[in-house]
């Protein structure tokens, strides 16, 4: 969800308008992807490299989480959505990490749409946890290493047994992954659009799922029109 210090410099306002305002196109995006029947959706919140950001930015979005937190679960819950958050959350206070508890307990039902909302969260760190964890298992007994595959690996990853994303959408017009769900996306179809976060809204999610619409998916094989 790149984009919004650009648009707040681009309205002359501080960045912390730009984060509030991506905070509001969160809602949107959440909103047409319900709408249109989709089960899963994974957001990238706060990244691990966010840290290196400037102390005040940092403390500014945790803050803004916060809110969001008490502000939107309610009404997240009212629509049937359940929340999940993936990442490490032991750098966050406790504040913080008991709202996340609360928010997935209060949710946890809900069938509509899983929202998965990732904080403190790198690709390559998820990878590593789910090898320690699957490594502790095997010192533990209760896994032998010729049964670890990679129906078994994933099972260990932070999304556990969701799916695999079928779509990434990255706005701000970025083109890269940014240690991103990097075992997860290896077959997922990437869209790319210059829309700044804080613009993006329910035309733009139907632009890109019609774009995906159109695409020949392969997963390595033949597509459709080879094989016609």
């Amino acid at each position: 969800m790149d984009g919004n210090g650009r648009w707040a410099a681009r309205q002359g306002k501080p960045r912390s308008h730009g984060h509030q305002a991506g905070s509001d196109a969160l809602r949107r995006a959440v909103e047409a992807i319900a709408r249109h029947g989709i089960p899963y959706m994974t957001v990238y919140a706060f990244s691990s490299e966010n840290w290196r950001r400037p102390a005040m930015e940092v403390k500014q979005l945790l803050e803004l989480f916060m809110r969001a937190l008490t502000r939107e679960v309610r009404e997240l819950d009212e629509h049937g959505v359940r929340i999940r958050f993936i990442g490490d959350r032991s750098a966050f206070n406790a504040a913080l990490r008991d709202g996340m508890r609360r928010a997935e307990k209060r949710t946890e039902n809900n069938q509509r749409l899983t929202l998965n909302v990732a904080v403190n969260y790198g690709g390559r760190a998820d990878i590593v946890r789910a090898a320690r964890r699957l490594a502790e298992s095997v010192r533990a007994g209760q896994l032998r290493s010729e049964e670890i595959d990679e129906s078994i690996f994933n099972q260990h990853l932070d999304l556990g047994d969701g799916p695999e994303p079928d779509l990434l959408i990255r706005t701000g017009g970025e083109r890269r992954l940014s240690n991103f769900l990097l075992w997860q996306l290896a077959y997922t179809e990437l869209y790319f659009t210059e829309v700044l976060w804080p613009d993006f809204s329910a035309e733009h999610v139907d632009e890109a799922l019609r774009d995906f619409a159109g695409r020949d998916r392969r997963f390595g094989g033949l597509g459709q029109v080879q094989n016609a």
